[in-house]
């Protein structure tokens, strides 16, 4: 009989699928509103559900939640689903969710997401399975912010110091996948959640393993020791053989994030606009493109990301025009006999970005400007450059949101040390859009708000919007029912197959 037993378990180990995946840091904490950095978001990611989630297209749908209500445009009823379990085959109720909102807001538990909730006035569980959110005013982030994980109330109302908690080391989670091991600088273990209320996922077992250097990234994924990875153009276009492109399936598409030269609007010589119109001709954003990614990227046209709500296609990319920039140039005082001279500042440890300066400063000698370049180191270069604002352009990057905010970069009262608008732009028909969407909760509203927002800021020219670079994703090929999509391949990871 025992001897029956243990081919039964080898069999069944035998037959376990595992998805390997790699992280370059080791996660904080695993713990949904403390997940504050890039290892511990990925990994509590597939461990706990929100009310909300983004369809493959980045359109919001419900998780937990199964519908919701607009009762008044400051109240919103969320009604949940009635079978989603904790690990611990506990029920996600509403209490819950009124536990987590409790703990974002508690001065006493550090965390990057409170701000989001600014304008929520309350939130009450009308009975287990059905919300009530009351905000201040309209909040057109109303659905987004409770897109968050949520925590488990029975397992953590006790608890004095959340930010201390074996839970965030230790987490019990309502996502398709559970805990099975975690130590610091090492593997992580996941196990797919039986109880899954979509169903349990059909790989078994995700193992992250910890590689923090990106060049062992590279060599196991060519040793087929990983399934899934991201590659640079440069490796993609250079470095891989005919094998590698058999074992696995490139997805590519673009990033959530752009690069800019960001003129400081509070000097005088990038106050003409002219000027800024100047520098935007004389620069061929598509030579920078083939340069720096070999194609492997697209002209970045504006401040939001092309494919969403808030993007305007009418917006055409800008075309170098050497002659009527020099044009512009010499109608705002500048000539050969006085060219227009700045520094670009950007920072070390990023080599695209050196490349982009050196590339804008070859292109704008075409017009007699002349483009010093300063490198400093990433920390210098925030404490004594950019927070104090000691610079005349700077060259950086910023993430882009499926949901913009563009309060913190355009609107003038974010023009202040400590804040993001770092160039001192000033636009009160631009300030009196954001206000007027933050009000709005209507989609189609709001998209129309952030077009002419686009629209506007692409045109006052307070930054060159430079380039959007590609994603290039690699799945192992034996994989089944990966399934590409605007918000990237891993999105319905639970129905992937590895045989």
């Amino acid at each position: 009989m025992k001897k029956i037993v243990l081919i039964f378990i080898l069999i069944i180990t035998a037959n376990a699928s595992t998805l390997n995946l790699s992280m370059t840091s080791s996660p904080s904490r695993l713990n949904p509103i403390l997940s504050n950095d890039t290892a511990s978001s990925q990994v509590s990611g597939w461990l706990f559900n929100g009310l909300f989630k983004y369809d493959k297209d980045g359109n919001i749908i419900p998780d937990i939640a199964t519908s919701y209500k607009f009762e008044t445009n400051t109240k919103l009823i969320i009604n949940l689903r009635k079978d989603v379990l904790w690990h611990d085959n506990k029920k996600v109720t509403a209490h819950d969710v009124v536990f987590t909102y409790e703990k974002i807001i508690d001065p006493k538990v550090f965390n990057s997401i409170v701000s989001n909730f600014k304008e929520v006035k309350r939130v009450k569980a009308l009975d287990d399975f059905t919300l009530e959110v009351i905000y201040k005013k309209p909040y057109f982030k109303a659905l987004h912010i409770w897109m968050i994980g949520v925590l488990p109330k029975h397992l953590l109302e006790k608890e004095e110091n959340l930010m201390t908690s074996s839970f965030n080391k230790q987490p019990v989670g309502n996502g398709p996948y559970k805990l099975e091991s975690f130590k610091n600088s090492s593997d992580i273990i996941l196990k797919a959640n039986e109880n899954y209320h979509e169903g349990k996922p059909k790989i078994d077992e995700i193992s992250f393993k910890f590689l923090p250097n990106p060049d062992t990234v590279f060599l196991m994924l060519k040793e087929n020791k990983l399934d899934v990875g991201a590659l640079s153009p440069l490796q993609i276009d250079r470095q891989i053989s005919p094998k590698f492109k058999e074992d696995f399936k490139i997805v590519e598409s673009q990033s959530f994030s752009y690069d800019y030269l960001g003129f400081n609007l509070r000097n005088k010589k990038f106050q003409d606009k002219r000027v800024r119109e100047a520098l935007s001709l004389a620069i061929n954003r598509q030579e920078m493109v083939d340069i720096l990614f070999f194609g492997h990227g697209k002209v970045c046209n504006g401040p939001f990301l092309p494919g969403s709500f808030a993007f305007n296609e009418k917006i055409k990319q800008t075309k170098q025009d050497l002659k009527k920039a020099k044009q512009l140039l010499k109608e705002a005082g500048y000539d050969e006999k006085n060219p227009f001279s700045f520094e670009i500042v950007t920072n070390t440890g990023n080599e695209i970005r050196l490349n982009a300066a050196l590339i804008i400063q070859y292109q704008l000698a075409k017009i007699g400007v002349n483009a010093k370049i300063k490198v400093m180191e990433w920390q210098a270069f925030l404490n004594t450059i950019v927070h104090p604002r000691k610079f005349e352009t700077v060259l950086l990057g910023w993430s882009l949101a499926l949901m913009p905010d563009a309060y913190p970069l355009w609107h003038s009262d974010s023009d202040k040390l400590g804040r993001f608008n770092l160039v001192g732009y000033r636009n009160s028909e631009v300030d009196e859009l954001i206000e007027k969407g933050a009000l709005t909760i209507d989609q189609e509203e709001l998209s129309n708000i952030y077009k002419k927002l686009f629209k506007l800021i692409s045109e006052d020219l307070p930054y060159l919007f430079l380039y959007i670079p590609n994603s290039i994703t690699v799945v192992n090929s034996k994989i089944k029912n990966v399934e590409p999509s605007f918000i990237g391949v891993m999105h319905n990871q639970k129905d992937w197959i590895k045989p």
